[in-house]
């Protein structure tokens, strides 16, 4: 009796990103005639079959809970025929083919503390690393840093006011896995953390 075939891994990298794109992108995908900015955070593509895409980008805190996914996902349902992307810089894009659709998107998304912006001459959002939640060199954690950042950098965040579109990252330790950008901040403490130990004992 012969021993069942066991099934090889397939090593083909990531999947093919082509079934989860907008009806319309997929249909004409490498066929753009032109795109253009609308406003800051909105893109406006149109293909040579007369078609037209608005994408609406806002930022998000890239580490995030089930809530904030499953309150994303409702948005694209109610406002963005129901198909979403990411950014390699942790912005969410919403895709819809009409541009009635696109003023009462971005009331919502801003409603519920998703800024629109980084497009154009702007701040994008940070890249950083994830810190000491998966790491254990750092002694310290960039979420927080980023957070305090871009709420001094909002303003440029939201508006195309820059000489030039402007990358950010952090990272938590001289390794710098928070990728490459035109001003890198590496996140230490300049002398180590006081530790409350009556504190830390009573929390989880």
């Amino acid at each position: 009796m012969s021993q069942p075939q066991m099934r090889r891994p397939v090593e083909c990298g990531v999947p093919d990103n082509k079934q989860y794109l907008h009806p319309l992108l997929a249909k004409n995908y490498g066929n753009w005639k032109h795109h253009d900015r609308p406003r800051p955070g909105v893109l406006h593509h149109t293909s040579h079959t007369g078609d037209e895409v608005w994408s609406v980008r806002a930022g998000t805190q890239r580490q995030m809970d089930v809530y904030t996914i499953r309150k994303l996902c409702d948005i694209a349902d109610m406002f963005a025929e129901g198909h979403v992307r990411f950014t390699i810089r942790s912005n969410i894009e919403f895709m819809v083919s009409s541009f009635n659709k696109v003023g009462p998107l971005i009331a919502e998304l801003e409603a519920n503390g998703f800024p629109v912006g980084g497009t154009g001459n702007s701040v994008s959002m940070i890249s950083h690393t994830q810190g000491w939640l998966h790491c254990d060199i750092p002694g310290t954690d960039a979420s927080g840093v980023v957070k305090s950042l871009m709420d001094e950098l909002i303003d440029e965040f939201t508006h195309e006011q820059m000489p030039n579109r402007v990358h950010l990252s952090t990272s938590c330790c001289e390794i710098n896995c928070g990728g490459q950008a035109d001003i890198a901040i590496i996140v230490q403490h300049t002398k180590p953390p006081k530790i409350n130990h009556d504190l830390v004992a009573n929390v989880c």
